[in-house]
């Protein structure tokens, strides 16, 4: 049985918001305290900055996906922010590949980024 595009959608809304968990988990999780310091100011910056931007990118997904799933099947704006999400994990993924070394722990987190594309790639090939 294939799974609605409904439901895909609303999956995609735990998975970002999952990923927005995580995130705030990053300061912790690598020692930020402790590691952000030993970079300049501007990439320690930086660093923090594109982080709480990601967090509101995955907050945005979350909401649009699970209180708006229905106009994001029905009308253009919801194929762009469709289009746009499976893109980002799209990117998200090839940058995996690209920037991380290539283990086994980097392959789940690949297959994992792959998952978030086709939560809103396949709805989009349905509508």
């Amino acid at each position: 049985m294939t799974p609605s595009p409904d439901s895909l959608i609303r999956a995609g809304a735990v998975f970002n918001a999952a990923f927005f968990v995580f995130h705030i988990a990053f300061w912790r999780l690598f020692d930020w305290k402790r590691q952000l310091p030993l970079l300049t100011p501007i990439n320690r910056a930086v660093m923090q900055v594109l982080n709480l931007c990601l967090m509101c990118a995955f907050l945005v997904f979350a909401w649009v996906s699970w209180f708006h799933t229905g106009e994001m099947l029905a009308t253009p704006l919801g194929h762009a922010l469709l289009a746009w999400i499976a893109i980002f994990w799209a990117i998200r993924a090839a940058e995996q590949l690209v920037f991380f070394q290539r283990t086994g722990s980097s392959w789940v987190f690949f297959t994992i980024f792959v998952i978030g594309t086709l939560l809103y790639a396949w709805p989009l090939m349905a509508v």
